[in-house]
C-alpha cells in the first residue's frame, strides 16, 4: 500500500478566509445599497464610458422617465447636457481626480440642482438634489431683506432718500472737503399743502406730492442730492458750488418751475414752496449747523415772503426767539393745567375689538389756542421738559386707563431723555402702584431714536421695564436706519408699522410688498403687529389679507379725551362692523 498524505490546513484556512471575505463584502455592499436608498439624495454611479452602473429609487425614477436603463450611456436621457455644465465639471473631476461641488440649472427639467461628484480609477459618483423651492424660498427673504434695508434710507412714499441718507451724505461732503466746491443745503417747504390735503384727500395729495418731487428733480444736476424728510418737507444738497450765488439760482429755478399747474386727477392745482437756503463756509461749518440755518431761514421765508427764498445770516434771531418763547410758555403750561392726554384706539383684527389706546399729549394755550406736538414736543427734549411732563403723561395714563374694561390697554410713548435720565423704572413702578394697573395692561413704545446695540443700559433697562411685566414696542418702524438690528437687539412685544407705507395701500406694489414683508418678519419673530394711519376701508382690507394684528387710524377714531373713551369704542365696532 501507497499513501500520500498532504497538509491542506493552510488552504482550508485561506478558503474560510475568502469565504468571510466575501460575505462581509456583500454585508458592505448591502449596508452602502440601503444608506443610500435611504437618502435623500439621488445618487448614480459612472464608469468611464459614462455609463450608469448604479442608481439609488430616487435617481432611477429620474432615469427610467427619460427611457434610460442601467447599463446606457447618461447622456442619452440627457443629450443637450452633453457639452453643458453638468458635463464640463464632471470631466474635470475624472482629469483632476478631485471632487466637485457646484449648482447649475437644469434646463430639461426647470430645475436648480446642488451636485457633488467623487471621482474614482473606475468612475464617477455622483449626488444630487433638488433646491429649487429652496432656491425661491432664498430669493424671497433676500428680496425681503432688500425692501426693508432700501426703506431704512428712503422715502416710501416718493422712492427719494429721506433724512438719515441726506445726512449722511452731508456730512460725508463737509468732512471730505472736495477741491473743486463747497455745498449748500435748502430747505423746502410747500405753502398752503394742509389746505389743499384736506381739499383733495390724502390720496391725491400723495400724487401732488409725488409730481412735486420729480418736478423738483428735474431741476438738478448729478451731483445734487434731493430727499424727502415727511409730509411736506424736503431737503436738497447741493454740490459742489464755488458761490453761494450757485445756490440762490437753483432756488429761483425751483420757485419758476412751481408757477405751473399740476394736473392731479383732473383737478388743476397751483402751489409754491418756500425755500430756506444755509451755504458751507468752509471754515468747519457742522451738519447741524447747516441743517439748522437752512430751517431758519425757511422759516423766515414762510413768515415773511411765501413761495420765495431767503439765504440764512447770523442775525436772524427772531426764530430762536420764538422757539424760547415756545420753551417759557412750557414751563408753565403743566403746572396751569394746559397740558392733557388724548387717547386714540388700537383695533386687533381677530376679534374687532379695541384692545389698548395710545396716549397722546396735547397743548391747549390760552392765547395761542391748539399748538401742534410738532411744535412743542422737540423743545421740551431740548430743554429737558419731557422728563416731568413725561412723567406727568405716564402717571395720567396709567390712572386713567385702570377705569376702563381689563381687556383693554394703554400705550404711552417715552423719549429718549427719558432714558438718559435716573429713575425711569422706578416711575413706572410708582405709577402703575399708584393707579393700581396691572402692569401686562402697560405698553411702553420707543423709536430708533434711542441707541441700543452700542448703549448697553438702555438695553438694561428694557429688561428691567419688561421684568416689571409691562410690554415694549417698538414704534415708527421702518423710518430709521437700524429697524432690523433693533429686532436682534431685543425681543420686542410689538412693532408698529410706519403710517407714511400704508398711505400707498392697496394700489402700490411697492407699498404691498414693504408692508408684507414686515408683517412676515413680525409672524417670524413672534412679535404681535401694528399698522398705523389706515383711513380708507381698501387699506384695512390689505392690510387684514395681509395678516397684521392690530390697526389704528381716522379710519376708526380721531384721538379723543378721556371723557370719551366710551364713545371711541363703539364708533370702532361700528366700523369693524361695516367694513366685515
Amino acid at each position: 500500500m501507497i499513501s500520500v498524505v498532504r497538509d491542506v490546513t493552510a488552504a482550508k484556512r485561506a478558503e474560510e478566509d475568502a469565504k468571510q471575505a466575501r460575505l462581509a463584502a456583500e454585508a458592505s455592499a448591502s449596508r452602502l445599497a440601503s444608506v443610500l436608498e435611504s437618502t435623500t439624495d439621488s445618487v448614480v454611479m459612472l464608469d468611464l464610458e459614462w455609463q450608469v452602473t448604479y442608481a439609488n429609487q430616487r435617481a432611477l425614477s429620474v432615469l427610467e422617465a427619460r427611457g434610460l436603463r442601467l447599463g446606457e450611456s447618461l447622456w442619452k436621457a440627457f443629450p443637450e447636457e452633453e457639452n453643458g455644465v453638468f458635463a464640463q465639471h464632471y470631466r474635470r473631476a475624472l482629469q483632476e481626480q478631485t471632487p466637485v461641488s457646484f449648482e447649475a440649472y437644469l434646463t430639461s427639467h426647470g430645475i436648480w440642482l446642488e451636485v457633488h461628484a467623487y471621482p474614482a480609477p473606475d468612475g464617477l459618483s455622483i449626488f444630487f438634489r433638488d433646491m429649487t423651492e429652496q432656491r425661491a424660498v432664498e430669493r424671497e427673504r433676500v428680496a425681503a431683506q432688500q425692501q426693508i434695508a432700501h426703506l431704512a434710507r428712503h422715502d416710501g412714499l416718493t422712492g427719494l432718500p429721506n433724512r438719515l441718507f441726506f445726512r449722511e451724505r452731508l456730512q460725508r461732503s463737509l468732512t471730505e472737503h472736495p477741491q473743486d466746491g463747497r455745498c449748500a443745503v435748502l430747505s423746502l417747504d410747500l405753502d398752503g399743502f394742509t389746505a389743499s390735503n384736506d381739499a383733495l384727500g390724502h390720496a391725491s395729495a400723495d400724487k401732488l406730492l409725488r409730481q412735486f418731487a420729480e418736478r423738483l428733480q428735474s431741476k438738478l444736476r448729478s451731483t445734487d442730492i434731493l430727499a424727502h424728510f415727511g409730509g411736506d418737507e424736503f431737503a436738497i444738497l447741493q454740490g459742489p458750488i464755488r458761490q453761494a450765488q450757485h445756490a440762490t439760482r437753483l432756488a429761483r429755478r425751483i420757485v419758476e418751475a412751481l408757477a405751473q399747474p399740476f394736473d392731479v386727477d383732473g383737478h388743476q392745482v397751483s402751489i409754491a414752496a418756500s425755500i430756506g437756503i444755509a451755504v458751507d463756509s468752509g471754515e468747519g461749518t457742522t451738519t447741524d449747523e447747516l441743517i439748522r440755518g437752512a430751517a431758519v431761514a425757511l422759516y423766515t421765508a414762510k413768515t415773511d415772503r411765501r413761495g420765495s427764498y431767503v439765504v440764512f445770516e447770523p442775525g436772524m434771531q427772531k426764530v430762536l426767539r420764538a422757539r424760547q418763547a415756545i420753551k417759557a410758555a412750557l414751563q408753565q403750561a403743566l403746572p396751569r393745567g394746559e397740558l392733557e392726554l388724548h387717547y386714540q384706539p388700537l383695533v386687533r383684527l381677530s376679534s374687532g375689538e379695541v384692545s389698548c389706546f395710545e396716549a397722546l399729549l396735547r397743548w391747549q394755550h390760552p392765547q395761542r389756542g391748539s399748538i401742534s406736538p410738532a411744535e412743542f414736543i422737540p423743545v421740551a427734549e431740548e430743554s429737558g421738559l419731557i422728563l416731568s411732563i413725561g412723567k406727568w403723561a405716564l402717571e395720567e395714563a396709567c390712572r386713567t386707563a385702570a377705569s376702563w374694561p381689563g381687556h383693554i390697554s394703554v400705550a404711552v410713548n417715552l423719549s429718549p431723555a427719558q432714558f438718559k435720565a435716573d429713575g425711569l423704572v422706578e416711575a413706572v413702578k410708582a405709577a402703575l402702584r399708584a393707579s393700581g394697573l396691572q402692569p401686562g395692561r402697560l405698553q411702553l413704545e420707543i423709536t430708533e431714536s434711542l441707541p441700543l446695540e452700542k448703549n448697553g443700559r438702555n438695553l438694561a433697562i428694557l429688561q428691567q421695564l419688561r421684568c416689571l411685566g409691562v410690554r415694549i414696542a417698538m414704534d415708527d418702524f421702518g423710518t430709521g436706519h437700524s429697524s432690523l438690528s433693533y429686532l436682534q437687539s431685543f425681543p420686542f412685544d410689538k412693532i408698529k408699522l410706519d403710517q407714511c407705507f400704508v398711505r400707498g395701500l392697496p394700489g402700490s406694489p411697492e407699498a404691498q410688498a414693504i408692508v408684507r414683508a414686515v408683517a412676515g418678519l413680525g409672524a417670524t419673530l413672534r412679535m404681535t403687529t401694528v399698522a398705523e394711519g389706515i383711513e380708507t376701508e381698501d387699506q384695512l382690507t390689505a392690510l387684514r389679507a395681509m395678516g397684521y394684528d392690530e390697526v389704528q387710524g381716522y379710519l376708526f377714531c380721531r384721538p379723543v379725551p378721556a371723557g370719551q373713551i366710551g364713545a371711541a369704542i363703539s364708533a370702532c365696532r361700528r366700523q369693524i362692523a361695516a367694513a366685515t
